[in-house]
Order: C-alpha cells, then sequence, then structure tokens
C-alpha cells in the first residue's frame, strides 16, 4: 500500500476513536461537575441513543450492494438471511456476522454468472 492509503486509514481510525471517545469525556465531565453541585447526574437521552443510532445507519447504508446487478442483489440477500438465521440461533455479535460475510464472499467469489 502506498502512503496515501495509510494515511486515510490512520485518520478513519483516529476519526473513529475521536467519535466515540469526545462524547464519553464531555459527560463524564458534565456527570462530575452536577455531582459536585448536590444535583442527581443522569446521561442525557440523546447520548444512550447515539450508539444504536449509528449502527442502524451503518446497517442500513451496507445492505445496499455497491453493484446493482443480480449477483450483488442475491449475494447480499444470502448473507442478510444467513446472519440472521445464524443469529436466531446463537444469540451473538460475532458469529452471525463472520458467518453472513463468508455466505456474500461465497457466492460472489464462486457464482458462474
Amino acid at each position: 500500500m502506498d502512503m496515501s492509503m495509510w494515511l486515510a486509514l490512520v485518520s478513519i481510525a483516529i476519526g473513529t476513536y475521536l467519535i466515540r471517545l469526545l462524547p464519553y469525556i464531555w459527560m463524564k465531565r458534565s456527570l462530575a461537575k452536577r455531582q459536585t453541585e448536590d444535583g442527581i447526574g443522569s446521561m442525557p437521552t440523546w447520548l444512550t441513543i447515539l450508539g444504536p443510532t449509528m449502527i442502524a445507519a451503518m446497517f442500513g447504508t451496507s445492505l445496499v450492494p455497491a453493484h446493482s446487478g443480480a449477483l450483488s442483489w442475491l449475494a447480499t440477500g444470502v448473507g442478510i438471511l444467513v446472519t440472521f438465521g445464524v443469529w436466531t440461533r446463537t444469540r451473538s455479535m460475532g458469529l452471525p456476522i463472520l458467518c453472513g460475510v463468508v455466505a456474500f464472499g461465497a457466492i460472489t467469489l464462486f457464482s458462474p454468472i
């Protein structure tokens, strides 16, 4: 990989880390300030739904194939079904995603279409 690719990867990693770190630091300071003022500190509602909202946004964009062809839609559909099927059996996060990605990749790479 050339240097521009590494710079892009590092900037994405730092940006992702800061997106998670800055609200945490801000909320930690805010709660500490409220506790010193003899108030009851509570987390605001928007901060509690921020994580699931980001995950839902990434999920929605990942459902649309990059190339709009029959094979891409087939691979996406099978990947979703495999992910959901494994999740219903295991109720875990890692294994269903791994199986869905493997199913998507297998159809994309080994399909004769």
